[in-house]
């Protein structure tokens, strides 16, 4: 879902410099025409809005693919419409991301530890049908014998079963134990596993979350700053064609990253939610 509402977002975005880049043009065109500004930079002003129309296919074939497997995840027809996102869920606040908090919450509700857990009780269960092999074994069974319409007697029975191979039980003993031994430690390493993931999406949450509040806060507002002063620039002849490009897809490169950083946060969200066996 974070990766359709970036392709949505980022379409979006891909439109509006479309239309920026369109506008450039005007502006290059009514220089050559005055014949303050040569034929060049109206041919890069098309090639760029040309190649920005090309990407705008790409995106929205990724938005296709996008759209049919999640379609694909919730048991529908693939082409069956969906909504545009409208937003993302926000991030959980610092307090509910405390590592030992979620650690222990994995440790308690991850669904891959809940198995290693099971086999560690079947594990445990077999080696103590195992150590009871040591002990003589008894059985005592009492049936009546019938005669004609009557019971006339009853029979009792006596069973000792007396572990005589001592060392096929001892074996058998050793084998239990390493299947425990091995099934606590299977468990372990895939507890320690399983941490290492969720230490590794906290830091790139916390990262990406770094990058979007450094882009839309400083980068952007700077990009877009460059932008205006080099459209400026441009109209009264003190800078170039290429610089006002320039100043274009720096802006656009600064609202990628935001998207990009907003997308992460998300997709990392979702993957401490899954280790964690449950919402934050």
């Amino acid at each position: 879902y974070a990766r359709y509402s970036r392709a949505i977002r980022n379409e979006q975005l891909t439109r509006e410099i479309l239309e920026l880049l369109v506008r450039l043009e005007r502006v290059a065109l009514a220089r050559y025409e005055s014949g303050v500004a040569p034929q060049q930079d109206v041919i890069r002003a098309q090639v760029e809005a040309t190649s920005m129309r090309s990407e705008l296919v790409m995106l929205e074939s990724e938005r296709d693919g996008l759209q049919a497997t999640l379609n694909g995840l919730l048991s529908r027809r693939s082409t069956a419409p969906l909504a545009e996102p409208e937003r993302l869920r926000p991030i959980p606040a610092p307090v509910r991301l405390d590592p030992d908090t979620l650690v222990d919450r994995l440790r308690g509700r991850n669904p891959q530890l809940f198995t290693g857990d099971a086999r560690i009780r079947a594990a445990e269960s077999n080696r103590d049908l195992v150590y009871r092999n040591r002990y003589p074994d008894f059985a005592i069974g009492v049936s009546p014998i019938q005669m004609g319409s009557k019971i006339g007697e009853w029979e009792a029975m006596l069973e000792l079963n007396i572990p005589l191979q001592q060392q096929t039980r001892r074996h058998q003993e050793r084998e239990a134990e390493l299947m425990l031994s091995a099934a606590r430690q299977q468990n372990e390493a895939a507890a320690n596993r399983l941490i290492g993931e969720l230490f590794e999406n906290l830091a790139g949450l916390k990262a990406a979350q770094r990058v979007e509040l450094l882009t839309t806060t400083r980068l952007l507002p700077q990009a877009e700053a460059t932008l205006a002063a080099a459209l400026s620039g441009y109209e009264t002849g003190k800078v170039d064609f290429a610089t006002l490009l320039d100043a274009e897809r720096q802006i656009r490169k600064s609202k990628q990253d935001a998207l990009r950083a907003q997308a992460d946060s998300q997709a990392r969200l979702a993957a401490i939610e899954r280790l964690v066996g449950e919402n934050l």
